[in-house]
């Protein structure tokens, strides 16, 4: 039974993959009664082609979790009739399709909002909906190069590092889809009214670099790659080796946290102290990867964690859930054997829920029936296998 903070709201989303579906998570891991709405099957146009994303429709598919699923054929004129039929009786809809994808199966904002004028429409893109770049293909990588930020990324002696898709698809996209949804649904219960909500992961990765631009334009940023405070730039914000191989990062920035990192690893030589000087940073970073060389990283971890020094231990993804810290607050999570993130943030009196995965279409007798569909409707609608 979820009782999170968004208990109550009905929101349907549109099967697509990246920012939408994470968008789409949040939601439902925060109470909200999410429908999934997925491709039904066609076995006689059923592709060959590899599948690039072999965790969709299983239990591994972690964005999905949390949502019950109706398998719908959006090409068939009564299904998508069904679709409009839900749209009267949800507070959000979300989408992450192509410009004009919705408007062409004749599930555009306009006509869903015409159905339910309280309709908060979710749209999530790389470009956005309207711009010359709108129509054109894209992916994460190529919407957080045109923000601005991907060029601040990585080595100075090396091309632009891609951030994973955590900047694009799901800090700039997801994020940002679902805080405008939420956004929209509590302004439409003061004035009863729905809108639509234009998320572009261009925008969203260029809102992330709130700060870096507010510090270029003073002046204290510099557009070389890896020549700032926090890039990797300055030899107290930044990797290091250890001596088995693994790795620390150290963000010992104020001056006091940069004093207590010194005391602790013994770095004596008064070169060290010029922590602001720029022109000493290549050399003292050299200084800091031959220190931390002479080290394992556990060794590191039982001399420095903890402290004020603004250290920790470079994770991999399967050390990460056993981190003592992790484990304490229960970060992770297991989902039917799955090991994964837990819902964030924390609520006091209303926490959120890590759900199960439902497989494409199992959920569509009961959600038709919770939202007041009769059995005879729902038997009509499977025997002319609409749904």
């Amino acid at each position: 039974m979820k009782n999170g903070p968004l208990n109550g709201l009905r929101v349907i989303e549109l099967v697509g993959i990246g920012p939408c579906p994470f968008a789409a998570m949040m939601l439902a891991d925060m109470g909200a009664d999410v429908i999934r709405i997925d491709r039904k099957p066609d076995l006689k146009t059923a592709s060959s082609a590899p599948n690039p994303y072999p965790t969709l429709g299983t239990k591994y598919d972690v964005m999905a979790r949390g949502r019950r699923s109706l398998a719908l054929d959006l090409k068939h004129p009564r299904a998508r009739q069904l679709l409009l039929d839900l749209v009267t009786k949800a507070d959000a809809l979300v989408e992450g399709f192509r410009p004009g994808v919705m408007e062409r199966l004749g599930l555009g904002p306009d006509l869903c909002m015409e159905r339910n004028p309280r309709l908060v429409y979710g749209r999530v893109t790389g470009w956005g909906q309207t711009g010359p770049l709108a129509p054109a293909a894209g992916h994460d990588l190529n919407y957080v190069a045109l923000s601005g930020m991907l060029h601040a990324m990585g080595d100075a002696d090396r091309p632009p590092s891609p951030p994973l898709n955590l900047v694009g698809d799901f800090g700039g996209g997801g994020m940002m889809l679902a805080f405008g949804v939420v956004c929209a649904m509590l302004e439409a219960r003061i004035s009863g009214r729905g809108q639509v909500v234009d998320a572009a992961m261009t925008d969203g990765a260029a809102l992330l670099g709130a700060m870096m631009y507010g510090l270029r334009a003073h002046g204290a940023w510099s557009a070389a790659r890896g020549a700032n405070f926090i890039d990797g730039g300055a030899p107290f914000y930044a990797t290091y080796a250890c001596a088995d191989g693994k790795f620390i990062a150290v963000g010992a920035i104020e001056p006091q946290f940069y004093a207590r990192l010194l005391a602790l690893t013994g770095a004596s030589d008064p070169a060290f102290a010029r922590q602001w000087d720029q022109h000493d940073w290549p050399a003292l970073k050299e200084r800091f990867a031959a220190l931390f060389a002479t080290r394992t990283r556990d060794a590191w971890c039982a001399l420095l964690e903890g402290t004020d020094v603004c250290f920790a231990p470079v994770l991999d993804m399967d050390e990460a859930p056993h981190h003592p810290h992790n484990a304490a607050r229960k970060t992770f999570v297991d989902v039917d054997g799955v090991t994964q993130p837990a819902p964030a943030p924390r609520f006091s009196r209303t926490p959120g829920q890590a759900g199960t995965v439902a497989a494409p279409g199992q959920d569509g007798t009961a959600i038709l029936a919770d939202w007041g569909w009769t059995d005879n409707a729902i038997a009509t609608l499977r025997r002319d296998n609409i749904v």
